[in-house]
């Protein structure tokens, strides 16, 4: 089920709220769990039900293994044996991954390389699959660990299923989710958190519907007519796909958090204006910070950090950022992806005390020109694909004449398009582009001269004229619902 679709807002989340706040109004705090828990898990199948066996497996494992694992609480330490169960749980959960997410890409890399004819298996990737494998596993390390309490399987099945950030993250970590669902004092209606909430899952929504999606259609006519595109329409797919994937995800996880504050649940900010970063180590602690912390706390300091010397840092943090390249797919661009990033990070913090002399706005320019590059390797479909738009955008032709009316047309958006018609303006020279370059300066301002929504909840106060701006919002995205556009992170 999309948050962007009428049956979630007009149905789903009306009837989730109800629920769970009747409940917990008559004091049935268990009974609003399992309700959500329910609701949740509606929310997952609704995509396929073949999905929903996925799941409930894998939460039933992963809990029947961590009552293990914490039975032998209270020896002096854990041993050996419960080393093994929690390194044999780990694998598991990696194996299905593996089997649902890299078992093609597996056989077609076997068949290129050693000739084979293994057959496809074409098997269907059930959404959030790498979002819920790395939060059990790195449940089941925390129970090895002794980080864990003894949880009920209703407040583990919650922990896993929570709908704002099953599908597409925040990866959250138990403890700072099961205690707010064990908080009595977090039960009761909240009119003050709900608007809070109402108002960030609109911005969140509008900044899927009303920009994301747009920019996406002009991505995609880009990528499907990579030969029609000059130097400047190359270029101009390179940056809406920046924009794109930053509203669409920063979208996503802001419309996860309003509707964790409907049910007064926070949840971690994953997002914080990376494109304002002057460099990629900066970059990386605004941009999807939730998984850059599953990654430092277990595969770089396990691999041992930066406790083992300089070189060793540098290798450890590469093979965090390969890691997280065959994380987010499986592909070589994904993995090419992850590697310069890698690279591109170790000769930052290598040599930091050099660039720190640039002009902070010399080096913010470069990092983001970089950060656009990169991305190009993260959309391509193959790398061959990711060089010929880079080839495309370096071999001139810069007029914006040049840019082709139908790529132009890929933002004429109905409510504005009508407005310029009325007044005339697409009449005027280059009027046909006045929509694109509008939208692209408006992104950017957003972007980049705007506080971001975490800054705006830090001081907010439910006011008449944010009541109209949120409602507003909402109206707008609602009747932009003409088309169904899932989230990026969907794929991942």
């Amino acid at each position: 089920m999309l948050f962007n679709s009428y049956i979630f807002m007009l149905l789903f989340l009306p009837l989730a709220l109800a629920g769970y706040y009747i409940y917990n109004g008559k004091e049935k705090y268990e009974w609003g769990k399992l309700w959500l828990t329910a609701m949740s898990l509606w929310f997952y199948a609704w995509f396929n039900p073949a999905y929903l066996p996925v799941i409930v497996g894998s939460i039933l494992g992963n809990y029947a293994l961590y009552r293990v694992i914490l039975g032998h609480r209270g020896r002096a330490g854990y041993g050996k044996k419960d080393l093994y169960l929690t390194a044999a749980g780990a694998a598991a959960n990696l194996g299905v991954l593996f089997y649902y997410k890299y078992f093609d890409f597996f056989l077609e890399n076997c068949n290129l390389i050693w000739h084979t004819d293994f057959a496809l298996q074409h098997v269907l990737l059930p959404l959030g699959i790498s979002f819920f494998t790395f939060q059990q596993v790195g449940f089941l390390i925390d129970t090895y660990r002794g980080g864990t309490e003894n949880y009920s399987f209703i407040d583990y099945a919650l922990f896993v299923t929570f709908f704002p950030q099953l599908i597409a993250g925040p990866i959250v970590t138990h403890d700072e989710m099961i205690g707010q669902f064990r908080d009595t004092g977090r039960k009761r209606w909240d009119a003050e958190t709900v608007s809070k909430g109402l108002w960030t899952f609109a911005c969140g929504l509008a900044k899927k519907v009303l920009i994301a999606d747009v920019f996406g259609r002009a991505v995609a006519w880009g990528y499907d007519n990579m030969e029609a595109l000059n130097g400047l329409t190359a270029l101009w797919v390179i940056v809406s796909y920046a924009v794109q994937l930053y509203f669409d995800f920063s979208g996503y996880c802001d419309m996860a958090r309003g509707i964790g504050l409907m049910f007064r649940i926070t949840i971690p900010v994953n997002f914080f204006s990376p494109y304002r970063a002057v460099n990629l180590v900066e970059f990386w602690k605004r941009w999807h910070i939730t998984l850059t912390r599953f990654f430092t706390k277990y595969v770089y300091i396990p691999l041992g950090g930066s406790r083992k010397g300089q070189a060793r840092t540098y290798l450890h943090i590469m093979a965090v950022y390969l890691v997280s390249g065959i994380w987010h797919g499986a592909g070589w661009t994904f993995l090419l992806w992850g590697a310069l990033h890698g690279l591109f990070y170790v000769l930052t913090k290598m040599f930091l005390p050099v660039l720190e002399k640039i002009p902070r706005v010399v080096s913010w320019a470069a990092n983001l020109i970089l950060v656009q590059i990169l991305w190009v390797f993260f959309r391509s479909e193959t790398i061959g694909e990711a060089v010929l738009l880079l080839k495309r955008a370096a071999a001139g032709g810069y007029a914006l004449a040049g840019v082709p009316a139908a790529f132009a047309e890929q933002f004429h958006t109905p409510e504005f398009f009508y407005l310029f018609k009325v007044l005339r303006l697409n009449s005027l020279p280059y009027g046909s582009y006045f929509l694109m370059l509008g939208y692209m300066g408006a992104a950017w301002f957003l972007l980049l001269a705007c506080r971001n929504v975490s800054e705006k909840l830090a001081d907010f106060r439910p006011t008449p004229v944010r009541a109209v701006w949120t409602a507003g919002l909402l109206l707008w995205s609602l009747v932009s619902f003409s088309e169904v556009s899932t989230f990026l992170y969907f794929n991942f």
